[in-house]
This record gives C-alpha cells, sequence and structure tokens, in this order.
C-alpha cells in the first residue's frame, strides 16, 4: 500500500454531546475495509488540527477525513488553507467530512448520507473535486475562511445563543431564532459587491453563501453552488417582527427568496460595513464579530470528496 492511500482521521469524540466518540467505535472497522490503512489523530481543541495535517502531509498523506462538529471542520478548512499558502507546489490534501450533530448542512448541499455507515461507503466511492472556499477579513486584520455560509446580524447572534447551550435537537436553532428577533435590534448595514454599494439600510441579517444551507437544513441560498466561483448574497430588511418570523418559515423551503423585503445578488467579493454596533458573525457555526468585513471568494481552493 501506497503512502498516498493511507488517510488520516482527525477524531473530536466530544462532539455533538459524544455523539462522535460512539459512532467511531461502531465505524472504525467499516473505514478500515473501505479506506486503507488509516492513521488518528484524536483532538478536542480547535488549535491542534494544524500540527496533525502537518505531520500528515510531511508523511505524505492526501486524504483527510473529519469525525466532528462544526469546530472541528472549520479549524481544518483554515489549517488546510494555511497549508496550502505555505507550500503552494505541494500536492494539495483532499478533504471529507462524516456527518455529525445536529445540522449537517453541508452534507445536505453535498447529498452525504447522514447514517454513518452509509456515510463512510459514500466518502470511499467519492471522487476529489475542487470546490470554492470563502475568506473573510475581519477590521482589516484577522482572517478566517469558511466553506458553507458566512452571516451577520440576527443571525451571528442566534449562533452564539446556540453555541453556549450544553444540548441541542432539531428545532434549536429554529426556536432561537424567533426568541432572537424579540430581542435583537437591525443595525444599518452597508454592502459593497464587486467595488459598487448595493445596499444601505437598516437590516435583520445578511447572508454570504457558498453552500445552500445553515440552521439545521434553512435552504437560506438555493440557488448556490459550491464551485462557481460566486458568492450568493442576501440581505433581510428590516420589517415588523411578527412579518418577520413569517418570513423566517419561508426560508425551509427557500421562499423567502422571493419576498420583496429580501435582497439577493451573486458577487465575487462583498464588504459588509456598520456603524451602529460590531455585527455578530458565524462562520460554518462558529462565531466572532466586527464592523468592517471582507469576503472574497477563493475559487477552487479546496479538494473536496463529493459524490456523482
Amino acid at each position: 500500500m501506497t503512502e498516498a492511500q493511507r488517510t488520516l482521521i482527525i477524531l473530536n469524540p466530544k462532539a455533538g454531546s459524544g455523539r462522535a466518540g460512539k459512532i467511531w467505535s461502531e465505524i472504525e472497522p467499516l473505514l478500515w475495509d473501505e479506506l486503507g490503512e488509516l492513521v488518528v489523530a484524536i483532538t478536542q481543541h480547535p488549535e491542534e488540527v494544524a500540527v496533525h495535517l502537518d505531520k500528515a502531509r510531511d508523511a505524505g498523506l492526501t486524504r483527510v477525513v473529519a469525525i466532528g462538529g462544526d469546530g472541528t471542520n472549520h479549524a481544518i478548512v483554515n489549517a488546510m488553507q494555511d497549508l496550502h499558502q505555505r507550500n503552494p507546489d505541494a500536492p494539495r490534501m483532499t478533504f471529507a467530512q462524516l456527518p455529525i450533530g445536529t445540522g449537517r448542512d453541508f452534507a445536505r448541499t453535498l447529498g452525504t448520507p447522514f447514517d454513518p455507515k452509509e456515510a463512510v461507503k459514500w466518502i470511499a466511492h467519492a471522487s476529489p473535486h475542487p470546490i470554492d472556499v470563502g475568506q473573510l477579513e475581519i477590521d482589516n486584520h484577522e482572517v478566517q475562511h469558511f466553506l458553507n455560509i458566512a452571516s451577520g446580524g440576527l443571525s451571528g447572534k442566534v449562533a452564539m445563543n446556540v453555541n453556549n447551550l450544553k444540548r441541542r435537537w432539531t428545532l434549536t436553532f429554529h426556536l432561537a431564532s424567533l426568541r432572537g428577533l424579540l430581542a435583537f435590534s437591525p443595525p444599518r448595514m452597508k454592502l459593497t459587491l464587486d467595488g459598487e454599494e448595493w445596499y444601505n439600510e437598516k437590516a435583520w441579517t445578511f447572508v454570504v453563501a457558498n453552500g445552500r444551507m445553515f440552521g439545521h437544513g434553512m435552504l437560506v441560498a438555493p440557488y448556490a453552488e459550491i464551485d462557481d466561483g460566486l458568492f450568493d448574497v442576501l440581505v433581510v430588511d428590516k420589517m415588523p417582527r411578527w412579518e418577520a418570523a413569517i418570513a423566517l418559515n419561508s426560508i425551509y423551503s427557500g421562499k423567502h427568496i422571493h419576498r420583496p423585503d429580501v435582497h439577493y445578488k451573486q458577487a465575487r467579493e462583498v464588504i459588509v460595513e456598520s456603524q451602529d454596533m460590531r455585527l455578530p458573525l458565524e462562520l460554518d457555526g462558529e462565531t466572532t464579530s466586527g464592523e468592517h468585513l471582507k469576503f472574497s471568494v477563493k475559487a477552487g481552493a479546496l479538494n473536496m470528496l463529493v459524490g456523482a
């Protein structure tokens, strides 16, 4: 067996309230059967991921499978981008996610089965494909990358509240969004798309999407493609709270995109500015905040295992 056939497994056994560890014990033999020789790195802190990837690259491994939650996946995507920037001539590593946790929204976009054993078989027969990665520069200094969706305003505040919960279930994000509508005050947001001012009003939230879904099945960007070199950008106008609640319900079907108070456009570069407050942000479920945000598409920057 060649080095290139070995697979790095990055496992956070505590992800999903311990669900990742239980799943690992069930699927480890199947992973060896389907993927061949494995190198297993157990991590509980995102900052450990980059060290594991560096060691794997030095050992000649080129395939990485994540078994963890949003934090693990976010750390891997960022570490892989950093690794490629430091070693631009080296072969790119290929990434795959085993869906863990309550959201699993990027798995929905890819079509990865939710059943762990079926997901292993899906990964084993999937093919590497270059997909886009989003880059966010916060307040002209901090840089982060995201794979699925970044958003801010109400959605960022909701993500912060959800991340503070010890346990989550199917309706957690939806209920947290409804509660957020009662407490959040929409700030003024100025959005500049590809160098042209596009929006400058008070808004509940903005979305910069590479994938299609977030918040456990909310079809927020129904037309988004992960390999078209474009973001799908949405802004939800400030409106009465009761009307915003109705608009929220329409997100699950994607019908919100046809509302006159939801603005939609595609762009390669998005600048979001707020003078009212530091905008609460979420990137693939991980949270931060900022006042001046610059989003850029890195077209084809990540090799991802995708199905037919």
